[in-house]
């Protein structure tokens, strides 16, 4: 697989930070990606305003239910923020450049701080769900190489201070914040029981189609990066009933003030780092 960027997606990119650049998202502080389902947070941001994803030059737009497609620029306790409401994923048929553009974007506007959401399924069947994990680490089995050639990723890409950040943010704000590993794979389509016992038995708890490759290259980049699934649905073969998306989208509703609560808890800590 190629692992360089060519000239059109290096224009791309240099498009949309141009176009963000224009719209203030440079003075964000703190940039957070959101999942299906969890797109409420940015409704409880102060002095925002809303920029959908079409108005914005060379912005990747997802057709998944349950992505709004729009920038959120706003505050939290007067730090400034930016929030994007749905991400565009590989099986959409978009590259892994595409995938992590807006990340190389946030960080070429000098945003330090990265909060990546997801929804995913839940491999550990004493969990009740819905459920939020902190994502420690993860397993790749998307296909994909993210980091252009030269670049060398760390060990991990999650920041090991801000994890304890997001800890303390939960136990002061009293959320129930499970911890563990979470495997990517392509999708679209659900894993099957045989697929989920194989990553079990790999070391996962949680299994989604997001997060790693922004993860890996907003780390590389310099990035301060944390992570945090929404546990929606038992996977295959630990789930008694058949997975439909509209079941993610309803939990990402019902877990969605426990999930704000802890985001907006978290903001102070992160930036006190």
């Amino acid at each position: 697989m190629n692992t360089t960027i060519d000239s059109r997606e290096a224009e791309a990119l240099a498009s949309l930070t141009r176009s963000l650049e224009e719209r203030d998202v440079g003075r964000a502080k703190m940039a957070f990606v959101l999942g299906s389902g969890l797109g409420s947070f940015a409704e409880g941001l102060s002095n925002a305003h809303s920029i959908p994803y079409a108005e914005i030059d060379s912005m990747p737009c997802s057709q998944v239910p349950g992505h709004a497609g729009e920038l959120v620029v706003g505050e939290i306790a007067g730090a400034p923020l930016v929030v994007q409401k749905g991400r565009v994923h590989l099986y959409e048929g978009h590259g892994e450049r595409v995938v992590t553009r807006c990340v190389r974007a946030f960080a070429a506007l000098g945003i330090e701080h990265l909060v990546l959401t997801n929804a995913a399924g839940g491999l550990e069947a004493d969990w009740e769900v819905p459920a939020l994990m902190r994502i420690t680490d993860h397993l790749n089995f998307q296909g994909c190489a993210p980091l252009a050639g030269g670049q060398e990723a760390l060990a991990s890409p999650y920041d090991v201070e801000l994890g304890a950040a997001v800890d303390s943010a939960a136990l002061d704000c009293e959320v129930e914040l499970h911890r563990g590993v979470y495997a990517a794979v392509f999708g679209p389509n659900y894993e099957t029981p045989a697929e989920i016992r194989m990553l079990r038995w790999a070391g996962a708890q949680a299994v989604g189609m997001s997060t790693i490759a922004e993860a890996s290259v907003a780390s590389t980049l310099g990035m301060r990066v944390t992570a945090i699934s929404t546990i929606t649905n038992q996977a295959a073969g630990i789930s008694p009933t058949a997975l439909e998306h509209e079941e993610v989208v309803d939990a990402g509703r019902i877990v969605a003030p426990r999930f704000c609560r802890l985001l907006e808890a978290i903001v102070p800590r992160v930036l006190a780092l």
